[in-house]
């Protein structure tokens, strides 16, 4: 497998979260409600998986290795990139300060938690799309073998730093759960 399947394979799994946080924000707009706990194991999926292990490859190693190679991580593809990550971050924050609010009884909140997931959702898909059909085939034409077997050791590596070892399919199973739901 190559990095970039790798990663792809990755934002598959991203994708049904989506999928699952797509039916949430349609259960908020019939219902006016937040379901807490299940809007709270989005969040931890998107906190860990999406940007503390996925988005972490794609930041330590494959952008690295893409400047390296003569990409500007200032301008073009790769800063595009970051700052969708960015994005999604701030989205996130504004779904845990919404909850927050909704929990001290803030009527308002759930406005908030549904226009930030729905923001989130918005991002991403587009963000994968980008991924998935331009910067990762330039990566991809810019590897040899050996930068293939380095990254995919290096993505390990940052598999375990952040997540620690064996938890990577913990989260595929939490995806499958979610979408069950």
């Amino acid at each position: 497998m190559k990095p970039t399947d790798v990663l792809v394979h990755e934002h598959e799994i991203i994708l049904k979260v989506l999928e699952a946080a797509e039916r949430e924000v349609t259960f908020i707009d019939e219902t006016g409600k937040l379901r807490e706990q299940r809007i709270g194991q989005m969040m931890y999926f998107i906190r860990n998986f999406a940007d503390r292990c996925h988005h972490a490859k794609e930041e330590k190693r494959l952008f690295v290795f893409m400047h390296e190679r003569g990409m500007s991580l200032d301008g073009g593809p790769i800063a595009v990139m970051l700052h969708d990550h960015e994005a999604g971050r701030e989205f996130v924050l504004g779904m845990v300060n919404g909850l927050e609010m909704a929990r001290a009884g803030n009527a308002e909140a759930v406005k908030t938690v549904k226009d930030n997931l729905a923001g989130y959702i918005q991002l991403l898909r587009m963000h994968i799309h980008k991924e998935n059909n331009i910067l990762f085939p330039m990566a991809a034409k810019m590897m040899t073998p050996e930068d293939e077997v380095r990254l995919i050791a290096e993505f390990e590596q940052v598999e375990t730093e952040e997540m620690g070892a064996g938890v990577h399919e913990k989260y595929h199973r939490l995806a499958h759960e979610l979408m069950e739901q």
